[in-house]
Formats: structure tokens, C-alpha cells, sequence
């Protein structure tokens, strides 16, 4: 009996692989998607779920835009948890108030859509910040939260019932390699499996495939901190919350002229060091997510962030919010941590041959950034 070639097999599930396998099957390609776990448990459902091209740099940013244009259709289809509630970035200061003016007239210029808000026109629309931490904010009208623990979930059935992909989860992948233009794919159960190209989006595991490769490759991997309250339905946040702290660290506002003379203040110091900035995000259930911080690591290190999380970094997150948004401590009933792999260059891209190729480390933009980037990856392929 002869076996199935596939066109493609993406190994790993998660957000990116599986937008590779998305896009290549919409052009009736035949494609294999596996994944070593159950489900996807790593990066793509440990995000914050915000999807914010506004935060990017203007090469990644365009593949941001393309995704919310692709995350436009998916949601008229069907239910994939995707709202477009628009993001909001609130300045808290005059240099943080000069920054969002600055972005905003290279977003105009880019065609981006925003719209520069007033204190007093954010307070009306956003009555639930504290007006203390108020000095005007930057809206984003497009853009769009989602539950990140089940959008995956339905994507990947998606693939599987409208597109015809195969997919096969308790699939780790144990060697791939290249003969006479055909690549074959061995599992740890021995299964074998043939396809003209390959590609793997490993996330942060790097010791099943190529370890060589990624110890060299000058990943990293962050670490990050999250919070969650019990519903509280007293708040109605309307959007994505983006914060002073979140301004004096996202890539586009780095493109701002003043941004170079941006000192920190004292009072922050303890906050940056652990590359914390404050974001909210308001659940169907009334429930808020609150973080982030950032710890990080080398391929050859990870085990140095450890599973658990700081009560410490948790205070200081806590102590920020709460000049922003009056939560109860009490009412913060769960943390946790997640992972994922970043690259100096926004992304690891590496040829093992002429068909086999990495793609991974693309940070935290995977969830803005995937759908657009992985469609113009897969267009170069098979154009």
C-alpha cells in the first residue's frame, strides 16, 4: 500500500503552525498538522489574548492588520471568541501623553486607523480608571481581544472540518530529514510520514528536534505573570487597557522621536526591572485578567525561571493596577505563569535544508501577528 504525501506537515499545533496549516490548505494544498500533546498547552493559550497590531513595529505591524482582516472572516463564519472591543493606551504623564501623539501621525501616515482622546473624553468613555492616572489616551478601534484557552481549539477543528487538513495530536515528532527532494517525518510512536516540505514551529521546546541548532540560534524565552479576579461585574472596561508602563515598552512607540530621550522614573525602576506594564483585559464572565511581567532566559537555561510565581512581582503588579483600576485585592483568585521564545530579529527562521525550515520565537505577537505573517510565508512557499 502506498503512503499518503502530504504537500506540507507542520509540526507543532500551536497558534503559528497551525495559521501555516490554515493558509496552505486554503490553496488545496494537502497538509499534515501534529502535535505532540493532547492539545496545545504552551504560548498560544498562555497569552494575554490581545490582539494589538498598534503595539508593533511597522515591519510587523502590516502582518498585524492582515491579521485582523483574517480574524474579520473567521468570526463572521462562526464563533472563534474573537471581540472587537478596540484598544485604548492611557498616558499617565506628559512624556507618555507626547509619545501617543507621536504615534499617533505615524499611524495616520500608515493608514492605521486611531483616534487621540482627551482626559476628559477618556474619562467619559472609560469612567471605570481612576482619573488621577489620566492625562489622555490613544483608541484603536479595530482591534480585538479573545479568549486565547479556546480560540486555538476551534481553529484547529476548523482546519480539520472545512479545510480537509490532518491532524494528528500525541504526535511527538522525533526526526526529519531530507532525500532526493522528499522529506520524511518519524514520531516517537515510529510512525512515518512523507511530505515535499516541512515546517516546525516548536514554540519554546527545543530538545526534540535540532537541539544543536537552537542553542546556537540566539533564542530566548520569557517568562510572564498573570492574574485573574473573580467576576466583577461593577466594572465595565469597554476595551483592551494598555498603560503609561505599556507605552514605555511597546515596539511602535520606540519609532517615536522623543522616545530615545525617555528616562525612567524612579518610582517605575523597580517595575522595569522585572519588565512589568500593566494591561486589563475584562472577560464575558465580568471576571479581569491583569498583568504582565517578564523574566528571561536562555535555550540552554529555561529551567532558571522555575514553574512557579512571585508573590513578590505579584504585589508590585497589584500596587500598579491599583492606581489604575480600584480591584479589591481580595478579589484576585488565580495566577499563573506562561512561556514563550523571542528572537533579536522577531523571529527564528532557519533552513535545515531545501525543504525542511524552523519558524519560531516570534514572542509575544504570536496571537496579533501569526495570521498575516504565516499567509505571506506560505504564499512565498508555493507561489
Amino acid at each position: 500500500m502506498m503512503m499518503k504525501k502530504y504537500d506540507l506537515i507542520i509540526v507543532g499545533a500551536g497558534i503559528m503552525g497551525t495559521f501555516h496549516a490554515f493558509h496552505a490548505a486554503k490553496m488545496g494544498k494537502k497538509v499534515l498538522l501534529l502535535e505532540k500533546d493532547n492539545r496545545p498547552v504552551g504560548s498560544t493559550i498562555q497569552n494575554f489574548g490581545q490582539v494589538v497590531p498598534s503595539g508593533l513595529d511597522a515591519y510587523w505591524q502590516k502582518f498585524g492588520i492582515r491579521s485582523l482582516e483574517i480574524f474579520d472572516e473567521l468570526q463572521a463564519e462562526a464563533d472563534f471568541t474573537l471581540v472587537k472591543n478596540g484598544s485604548v493606551y492611557i498616558a499617565s504623564d506628559e512624556k507618555e501623553l507626547n509619545l501617543i501623539n507621536e504615534v499617533s501621525e505615524l499611524h495616520h501616515k500608515a493608514g492605521y486607523t486611531q483616534e487621540i482622546l482627551s482626559k476628559t473624553a477618556t474619562n467619559v468613555l472609560f469612567p471605570d480608571i481612576n482619573s488621577d492616572y489620566i492625562k489622555g489616551s490613544i483608541f484603536y478601534p479595530k482591534e480585538y481581544s479573545v479568549n486565547s484557552s479556546e480560540f486555538i481549539y476551534k481553529l484547529i477543528a476548523y482546519c480539520e472540518e472545512k479545510l480537509g487538513v490532518d491532524y494528528k495530536n500525541h504526535t511527538a515528532v522525533i526526526n526529519v530529514e531530507e532525500q532526493n527532494g522528499e522529506v520524511k517525518v518519524e514520531t516517537a510512536d515510529r510512525e512515518v510520514f512523507l511530505s515535499e516540505k516541512v515546517i516546525i514551529c516548536s514554540g519554546y521546546v527545543f530538545n526534540l528536534l535540532f537541539p544543536k541548532i537552537y542553542r546556537k540560534s540566539g533564542l530566548i524565552v520569557s517568562k510572564l505573570q498573570m492574574m485573574k479576579t473573580e467576576p466583577l461585574n461593577q466594572f465595565n472596561l469597554k476595551a483592551n487597557i494598555l498603560t503609561g508602563l505599556t507605552i514605555r515598552r511597546y515596539e511602535s512607540f520606540e519609532e517615536c522621536p522623543s522616545f530615545a530621550k525617555l528616562q525612567t522614573p524612579d518610582h517605575l525602576l523597580e517595575l522595569k526591572k522585572w519588565g512589568i506594564h500593566i494591561l486589563f483585559k475584562q472577560l464575558p464572565d465580568g471576571s479581569i485578567i491583569v498583568g504582565d511581567s517578564h523574566e528571561y532566559a536562555g535555550v540552554s537555561e529555561v529551567e532558571n525561571l522555575g514553574l512557579g510565581v512571585s508573590d513578590y512581582i505579584n504585589e508590585l503588579m497589584k500596587s500598579e493596577a491599583e492606581l489604575i483600576l480600584n480591584i479589591p485585592r481580595k478579589s484576585y483568585t488565580q495566577t499563573w505563569a506562561g512561556y514563550y521564545a523571542q528572537h533579536p530579529n522577531g523571529i527564528f527562521e532557519h533552513k535545515i535544508s531545501e525543504n525542511i525550515e524552523i519558524r519560531t520565537g516570534i514572542g509575544g505577537k504570536g496571537m496579533t501577528t501569526s495570521a498575516g505573517y504565516t499567509e505571506a510565508k506560505i504564499n512565498q512557499l508555493f507561489r
